[in-house]
């Protein structure tokens, strides 16, 4: 097909259904979004970017994409956004600020945020949003670095039926599993509910190995025991927190990497919030939410999640 066939083929098709996007901007390149925003790079988009950090923005440009120095900027060139930040106020400032998104996008622009926030603020953003005649679905992400890197992430979409539709190609080929959660804000009550259940196992996995290793039992016996046993779960068998019994994950790479404790604390700090104005009761997740607000006040706040095996036996 020609250039100019392509073109018109482009803006010929119809915002319900499959869209090739040929323009996309990818705003927060930071442990996950940098490899997402790769990952659309190798399967021939044409990427504008942006982050705070130019460090992360030169290895974007040096792969082919283009940098532009805001938001709105972004938002100026490109069909489609896709953002990876890490709060909700970042998103705020990154859609909303003076040089955000809203400030220059083109009607009908999708907007993808797959950043862990309120799922309150995402429902707000909406209809804002709307009133801009720009598009704006949910889009968190499980799967972790490997997961971002490999584009094996799960996404959680939460947005209208037709607004999912445009959008799973494009997520297609940064992730291997797109699911349509519901309404605005239910991509983002999956990824809560998910982390906190993922912090809970973690902290259990950490308790169970320690407990063995006090009894005098090898880790590597335990393990094998564990994940063909009732224990199982993901903290176990994918991503056990005990050095060296897997290799690729952070604990055998003095936890570095993964998902940090930070950002672990924030998910169950927004579950916490997010109880609370549902009157739902979360015990074992106000617990988690504790746990790691005290990891971080030892000093492992730049490390993963896991670390919090190390946290238990009580040492650095």
């Amino acid at each position: 097909m020609s250039p100019a066939v392509s073109r018109i083929a482009i803006v010929a098709s119809s915002f319900k259904g499959t869209r090739c996007f040929s323009r996309v901007g990818f705003v927060g390149l930071g442990n996950m979004g940098g490899h997402m925003a790769r990952n659309l790079l190798k399967k021939g988009h044409r990427l504008t970017v942006f982050d705070v950090n130019e460090a992360t923005v030169s290895k974007l440009t040096e792969a082919g994409a283009k940098a532009a120095s805001s938001p709105a900027e972004v938002a100026k060139e490109v069909e489609v956004i896709v953002s990876m930040l890490p709060s909700s106020q970042h998103f705020l400032d990154v859609y909303n600020g003076k040089q955000g998104v809203l400030s220059s996008a083109k009607e009908k622009t999708l907007c993808i945020d797959s950043s862990t926030i309120d799922p309150f603020v995402s429902q707000t953003f909406a209809g804002e949003a709307e009133k801009s005649a720009v598009r704006f679905i949910d889009a968190p992400v499980s799967g972790g670095v490997n997961g971002a890197k490999d584009g094996t992430l799960t996404f959680m979409v939460g947005g209208s039926q037709d607004d999912y539709q445009l959008a799973k190609p494009l997520l297609e080929k940064m992730g291997a599993r797109i699911v349509h959660c519901g309404d605005i804000g239910m991509g983002q009550a999956a990824k809560l509910c998910n982390n906190m259940l993922l912090a809970i196992s973690m902290i259990g996995t950490a308790e169970a190995f320690n407990l063995g290793r006090k009894l005098g039992l090898d880790a590597k016996v335990l393990a094998d025991i564990v994940n063909s046993s009732t224990g199982r779960c993901w903290s176990s068998e994918l991503y056990n927190p005990v050095p060296g019994l897997l290799e690729n994950v952070p604990s055998s790479k003095n936890y570095e990497g993964g998902f940090g404790t930070t950002l672990m604390a924030k998910d169950l700090g927004l579950a916490q919030s997010a109880a609370t104005k549902v009157e739902a009761a979360i015990p074992l997740g106000s617990i988690a939410h504790q746990i790691f607000r005290t990891i971080i006040t030892q000093g492992f706040s730049d490390k993963d999640f896991s670390i919090v095996y190390q946290f238990l036996k009580g040492r650095k």
